[in-house]
């Protein structure tokens, strides 16, 4: 529903639950069998889940990157768009292919390449980890005017002003950082300017923040409430969209099998 919000067209693209694509499955398994278990805890978002959630090491959180290399390959995705805290698993995930393909002899799997935004990374509201669910630090697209509203307000700025008259240095604010994304760039100069000099507060910083955020946010979620009165149309195009990706999924299949010497 988000991305379709968002104006991603279904025609162009292909929009689908991953769970709808069994051919996943069956990848992931052949591609856990030619990776090595070390290269996997090696990885610096699996040493940092171990850091934050030590008791809470599973099999799904090791082998993730291998589930995630699959989910590009099977498409033949050659560029996937992701953050910058990503890049280690994107690269992991050409480690992986170049090793499938010559370990099998045959150019079967695409290697990915990486695209990067203009903004790689986006930190949450805790101003210390990227944005995301799982740490309860993020905004939601789909909140109300008022819940953005208080989670903006809410939001950790430069952790050395403790009052208002003390000069800021909104280049480690994370609030000033999102600004740049969202708030007019006459707005962003003035508030640079203004926050060096303590002719404005955090609290106010972030209530212009926020009405930026709203107002940015607001043709996002009248067309996302429009498309959900329709959930029909959505789930026709999440139909459609498994349909044509598990054609896509079974050819690569079908390559990968002859590779690996399966029927």
């Amino acid at each position: 529903l988000d991305w379709l919000a968002a104006g991603v067209r279904p025609e162009p693209t292909i929009l689908f639950i991953q769970s709808h694509v069994p051919q996943l499955a069956e990848l992931h398994t052949l591609l856990s069998m030619v990776t090595p278990l070390g290269k996997l805890t090696d990885l610096p978002t699996f040493k940092e889940k171990v850091r934050q959630q030590p008791h809470n090491i599973n099999y799904g959180l090791v082998g993730y990157p291998v589930l995630m290399t699959a989910d590009i390959t099977l498409y033949r995705a050659r560029y996937v768009p992701v953050g910058i805290d990503q890049a280690p698993h994107l690269e992991f995930a050409r480690e992986i292919v170049r090793s499938f393909n010559h370990r099998f002899g045959a150019e079967v799997l695409v290697e990915p390449e990486m695209k990067v935004t203009e903004v790689p990374k986006v930190l949450g509201i805790d101003g210390q980890q990227k944005m995301g669910k799982s740490l309860n630090n993020h905004i939601e697209l789909a909140a109300t005017p008022e819940e953005t509203h208080k989670r903006v307000m809410s939001m950790v700025t430069d952790p050395q002003r403790a009052r208002k008259t003390d000069p800021g240095n909104p280049d480690v604010c994370n609030v000033f950082s999102l600004h740049k994304v969202f708030s007019p760039a006459g707005e962003v100069a003035a508030i640079s300017t203004d926050c060096r000099q303590a002719a404005i507060g955090c609290v106010e910083c972030k209530q212009r923040f926020a009405a930026n955020l709203n107002a940015n946010l607001e043709p996002f979620r009248a067309r996302r409430a429009e498309i959900g009165a329709r959930p029909d149309g959505v789930w026709d195009v999440l139909h459609d969209g498994a349909r044509r990706a598990r054609l896509i999924a079974e050819e690569t299949m079908t390559s990968v099998r002859a590779a690996v010497g399966l029927p």
